[in-house]
C-alpha cells in the first residue's frame, strides 16, 4: 500500500511564446488546463492537486471552478522551477511535508489518471529511483520531425541517455531502437525537486529548451516509463484543432 504523501502540480502560465493564452482555450467547453486537472485530481494515489501559475487569470479560473490554484513568480524560465516554488508554497501554508511531487504540464488535455499512476509506481516501489518521466511511441514521420515533439534515447534498463527536439538517434526511425517521445507528465522525489532548482542552469538544458538535460548534464539519472496510452502536447493551434477532433470522435 502506497503510504507516500504525493502532490500534483500542473504549471501553466498564458504567455507561452509558441501560442499565447492556450491554457484558458477551450476544448468541448472546457478549457485546456480544466481538462488536465479534471483528468487527474481523482487518481487515488494523489493527497492534492493543485494548478502553479504566475497568472490571476488562471489562478481565479480555478479557484472558481472549484480547484486549488496558487500563485507563483513570473520569472520562471522552466516549469520545473515553477513547481518548486509552488510546493514550499503549499507546505508553508498547509503545514505538511510531501514526499512526492507529479508535475503534469498544463497543455496535455489527453492525460489520463491511469498515466499518473504508470509515472508514480517506479518511486514508490524503488527509494533508488528519483525522477521518472514518461515515454511515448513516436506515431509517425513528421512527428518524428516535428520540433514541438521532444525525442529521447534511453538505456536499455530505461535510463534517458538524452532529449532533443531535434530526430534523434538518426535521420531515420530504426525499428526497435531505444527511442521515444517525452509525454510530459514528470514524477520527482519531494527532496530531490528541491535539489533541482539548486542546480544551475547547463548549456544543453538551454540549446534544446528541456528541464530535463539540468539532471542529466549533473550526472543524475531519469527512469523512463513507457506508456501505451495515446497522449500530445499543446503547443500551436493547429494542435489544438487535432485534440478538439480526437475527443469528437472519441467521447
Amino acid at each position: 500500500m502506497n503510504k507516500l504523501k504525493i502532490l500534483a502540480l500542473i504549471p501553466a502560465r498564458m504567455n507561452s511564446s509558441r501560442f499565447p493564452g492556450k491554457p484558458l482555450k477551450e476544448i468541448n467547453g472546457t478549457s485546456m488546463v480544466s481538462h488536465v486537472y479534471n483528468n487527474i485530481n481523482n487518481n487515488k494515489l494523489l493527497d492534492l492537486t493543485a494548478v502553479a501559475t504566475c497568472d490571476k487569470v488562471i489562478f481565479d479560473h480555478i479557484e472558481g471552478n472549484g480547484g486549488t490554484a496558487v500563485m507563483t513568480s513570473n520569472k520562471h524560465e522552466r516549469a520545473t522551477d515553477r513547481c518548486a516554488e509552488a510546493l514550499e508554497i503549499i507546505e508553508n501554508k498547509r503545514k505538511i511535508k510531501f514526499d512526492a511531487v507529479v508535475m503534469v504540464q498544463g497543455d496535455e488535455p489527453m492525460v489520463k489518471s491511469e498515466m499518473i499512476t504508470e509515472s508514480l509506481t517506479p518511486i514508490i516501489r524503488d527509494k533508488e529511483i528519483d525522477v521518472t518521466n514518461l515515454l511515448g511511441k513516436i506515431s509517425s514521420e513528421s512527428e518524428f520531425y516535428d520540433t514541438n515533439c521532444i525525442k529521447v534515447v534511453h538505456t536499455l534498463n530505461q535510463r534517458a541517455l538524452y532529449f532533443s527536439r531535434q530526430p534523434i538517434p538518426t535521420r531515420s526511425i530504426i525499428e526497435n531502437a531505444t527511442i521515444g517521445k517525452q509525454v510530459a507528465i514528470i514524477s520527482f522525489r519531494r527532496d530531490f525537486l528541491m535539489k533541482y532548482i539548486g542546480l544551475a542552469p547547463t548549456p544543453l538544458e538551454l540549446a534544446e529548451s528541456v528541464d530535463m538535460m539540468r539532471i542529466l548534464e549533473h550526472g543524475f539519472s531519469i527512469y523512463m516509463v513507457p506508456t501505451s496510452h495515446e497522449s500530445f502536447a499543446v503547443d500551436t493551434q493547429e494542435d489544438l484543432e487535432k485534440v478538439k477532433r480526437y475527443f469528437k470522435e472519441n467521447s
